[in-house]
């Protein structure tokens, strides 16, 4: 391993306070530079390694990067007040866009978390309003002023993560799977649920750390199934967050911060880790001595006495404790039992100095400063396993809090990845056959603009509607009536919000994004997937429900065979001033942020300029993976004053790759909403749904709830597919079919093929809003039909169109996106602004 001051310069590099921002790290160098084998695939892989770090929002760590769906999201979600959701305004009335940090020159880095828990999850969101960030996710009291869930980073903060992305894979329709803190979303990392029975509503979801953390959950979880399969598995940490004996300083840097949800089940028997029964034995030691000597000083005040009281009542709970965690008891499980608890709780004490920290000193710009770093290696273990031959088929890695990338550490956690990415590319046929997968749990308190996909449910059909045969009930946390109100709402239970994920292999180099909707469940999608075509075993997550299957995909579609590897990422030259970031604690906190006000907004809402306000996103777009979505959504006015939306997936294109639809629907305006038992004017309404490939499901609109004039719907789905229907209660006489234009049942052109059918003489205008095609005029007469073909071949697929009725100036039809084909194209030139 590197020596300490080694680390801390390197530390300091990937965490962004340096003079170049554009920089390569050398691990990022290396891993570009091994080619993979000629003619393989991912299924060649013999490693999967998974890092899930901690508490970043998608928007928050990369929405400034090239070719994500971040900051210019043309088709951002708009508020009733017609501003686009980047504008969250308080209590107060205040309102506040996106601001950058400022690494460097601020504390950021220093002033801790923000919210992250169920409450203000689900309140963040607002029944898919997403309009209540600032007060849901407001900072503690020292902070409450600022604005700070507005917060994000960009390439010059956070450059280590940045050249990460433009070297291998992003995933920017990632979202975390459920609406709460860590735990719960962690669980369904390994595990697939958050219920001790995951398909029965009426078992109480887990949405709270504490309902988790050594609490002795029991449902099974998925190594348990890689054990049962013979298939070898492994969970690398230094060290267990079950007490040791570490002290604060020691505990931040050498456990690994609760981040290892299988200590939390009690198949997993964690208490008789022999470190943590090796400090049972020393308190048994101990305490009667202390005991002793506390009772030996007399006069006791009052802390003294607090103190003794203390360590008798732990006494008794040590005592009890050794009479069943202890060798012996081990010794007495089956084999399966000492396997995964082995397994899953493996440890770095190989090295003698993995419970040590110790203190160097540094200079900062002529300041003497100090600070703690692990006297062990870290990685000591994985280091190990990987030199020796023996990293398993599938592993995950659990990072210390200081290098967990929470917003309560500093961004350490960039020297730890490009530390997992030494280690795996020292020996180049080690990496050429890995595949490493970078996610985050939750987003702890920070924006992100993308309202996250969501079931209807079930048994309520004014919430959405799914393709037959999903029970979405479970997806639902139900009513708790003995939690207090805030904690005890009903809501989804997920999808959470969308945070990072980056899958760096040889399969997934070239700077590409992926705009699938994937899910923490997704990683165990892959493994189903991966280990079946390596070892012909099925080992399925029975505990992943059918909807969230169905939605979220298995990271397949981020793969490429190695003959389409070519695009190399170019070395460039790199800084050797560094600063260091600790020096950052010294700066002042963050204050680039303003109110804007009344007028300024009135003035952008008119003119629908609201750039000057708005983060700049880097220019250009990225290529992008194919994705096996061949998805419709149209609207026919029917004659009985009701408005029909039609959804539809195919899966003719694609076949058993075809994933499913899912869909966001909105009416921006006042909605008389009728449910089960009553009846309400609700504003921005959303309704969700699902509909499995080869399927095709309709919902219903009465147009007298629409209490304005006219009415307005639009439904938003992956990857930036888009569709708004505007129109007035009076028939406008055009049924309109838009759908991807084949060239036989297997083969789409990438073309818009756009199907008009007129009950009078309609003039109909077709205008291009994004791409540079010409407006096209049709006159259509009274029972007559025409089709139209939007070329895309220009702008890699994408298309952003209206269609308008000359003489009705309210009809207004959008239809936005992007034609899939089954080949790789780019992100989307509007949002690049190219």
């Amino acid at each position: 391993m590197d020596s300490r001051r080694d680390f801390l310069k390197k530390t300091s590099l990937f965490a962004g306070l340096t003079t170049v921002a554009n920089m390569v790290p050398p691990s990022l160098l290396k891993a570009m530079s091994i080619e993979p084998t000629p003619g393989s695939s991912y299924k060649d892989a013999e490693h999967v390694v998974f890092l899930m770090q901690e508490n970043r929002s998608f928007d928050h760590a990369y929405g400034a990067l090239k070719g994500v769906r971040g900051f210019n999201d043309p088709r951002v979600l708009k508020q009733q007040n017609g501003l686009p959701i980047w504008f969250q305004t308080n209590k107060q009335g205040q309102t506040y866009a996106p601001f950058r940090l400022d690494i460097k020159n601020s504390k950021i880095t220093w002033m801790g978390s923000l919210p992250h828990s169920w409450t203000d999850m689900v309140g963040a969101r607002n029944k898919g309003k997403m309009d209540t960030w600032l007060e849901a996710k407001k900072a503690a009291r020292a902070y409450e002023h600022m604005p700070l869930t507005m917060g994000y980073f960009d390439r010059k903060d956070i450059p280590f993560y940045y050249a990460l992305a433009d070297a291998f894979t992003i995933c920017d329709q990632h979202f975390c799977s459920t609406l709460t803190g860590t735990s719960s979303n962690r669980t369904s990392f390994w595990s697939g649920a958050v219920r001790e029975n995951p398909h029965d509503e009426k078992s109480l979801p887990h949405v709270f750390n504490g309902q988790i953390d050594y609490k002795n959950v029991g449902w099974k979880t998925y190594p348990e199934r890689l054990e049962e399969a013979q298939i070898p598995w492994k969970v690398y940490q230094n060290e267990l967050s079950l007490p040791v004996g570490f002290k604060d300083e020691e505990d931040d840097w050498l456990a690994n911060f609760t981040d290892n949800s299988l200590e939390f089940f009690k198949q997993y028997k964690v208490r008789f880790h022999p470190a943590h029964m090796a400090f049972l034995r020393k308190q048994l030691a101990d305490l009667p001595q202390e005991i002793n000597h506390l009772e030996a000083k007399l006069p006791k005040d009052e802390q003294e006495q607090k103190l003794l009281v203390t360590k008798k009542e732990t006494l008794v709970k040590v005592q009890e404790a050794i009479k069943t965690w202890n060798e012996q008891g081990f010794a007495a499980l089956s084999d399966f039992e000492k396997n995964i608890h082995k397994r899953a709780f493996v440890t770095n004490e190989a090295d003698p100095d993995y419970h040590k920290v110790e203190q160097i000193d540094y200079d900062d710009a002529g300041v003497k400063r100090q600070m703690v770093v692990p006297k062990g290696d870290i990685l000591y273990q994985f280091r190990a396993d990987v030199a020796n031959g023996k990293l398993p088929m599938v592993s995950w890695l659990v990072a210390p809090c200081r290098f967990s990338d929470h917003p309560g550490s500093p961004w350490h956690g960039a020297w730890y990845i490009s530390e997992i990415l030494d280690i795996l590319t020292k020996n180049e046929e080690v990496w050429k056959k890995t595949i490493f997968v970078l996610t985050y749990d939750e987003s702890d308190g920070y924006f992100d603009h993308q309202s996250p996909f969501v079931p209807p449910h079930s048994q309520r059909p004014y919430t959405g509607k799914t393709s037959a045969g999903i029970n979405t009930a479970t997806e639902f946390s139900g009513i708790d009536p003995k939690a207090p109100q805030e904690e005890g709402k009903d809501s989804p239970i997920g999808l959470g919000f969308r945070v990072p994920m980056v899958i760096a292999s040889p399969w997934t180099k070239g700077g590409y994004v992926n705009s699938q909707i994937f899910d923490h469940t997704s990683c165990l999608q892959f493994l189903e997937h991966f280990i079946a075509a390596k070892t012909g075993k099925v080992i399925k997550e029975t505990n992943i429900s059918t909807w969230r299957r169905e939605v979220c995909g298995d990271l397949t579609s981020a793969f490429r065979p190695a003959n389409e590897q070519a695009v190399q990422l170019k070395p460039l030259e790199r800084n050797k001033f560094i600063e260091s970031i600790y020096a950052a604690q010294f700066k002042p906190l963050p204050g680039n942020f303003s109110a804007i006000s009344e007028q300024q907004l009135q003035q952008a809402n008119k003119t629908g300029k609201f750039n000057e306000f708005l983060p700049s996103q880097e220019p250009g777009t990225k290529l992008a993976n194919a994705l096996p979505y061949q998805h419709e959504v149209n609207l026919v006015q029917l004659a009985n004053g009701q408005l029909e939306m039609h959804f539809a997936a195919g899966k003719t294109l694609f076949g058993s790759k075809s994933a499913a639809g899912a869909f966001q629907v909105y009416a921006p305006g006042t909605f008389k909403l009728a449910k089960l038992d009553k009846s309400e004017e609700v504003t921005m309404n959303q309704w969700n749904f699902c509909v499995i490939p080869g399927d095709q499901i309709s919902y219903q609109w009465p147009l007298a709830d629409f209490v304005a004039d006219y009415y307005l719907l639009q439904c938003y789905g992956a990857n930036g597919f888009f569709r708004s229907f505007k129109g007035g209660k009076q028939a406008s006489g055009l049924n309109i079919k838009v759908s991807p234009e084949l060239l036989n049942i297997k083969m789409a052109t990438g073309n818009v093929l756009v199907n008009l059918l007129a009950d009078r003489d309609l003039k109909v205008e077709l205008k291009d809003n994004a791409y540079g095609n010409a407006t096209k005029t049709i006159s259509l007469k009274k029972g007559k039909s025409s089709q139209l073909i939007v070329p895309t071949k220009q702008s890699g697929a994408w298309y952003d169109f209206t269609l308008t009725i000359q003489g009705n100036s309210i009809f207004a039809y959008q239809y936005a996106g992007r034609i899939e084909t089954g080949k790789n194209s780019i992100s989307d030139p509007l949002m690049g602004r190219v």
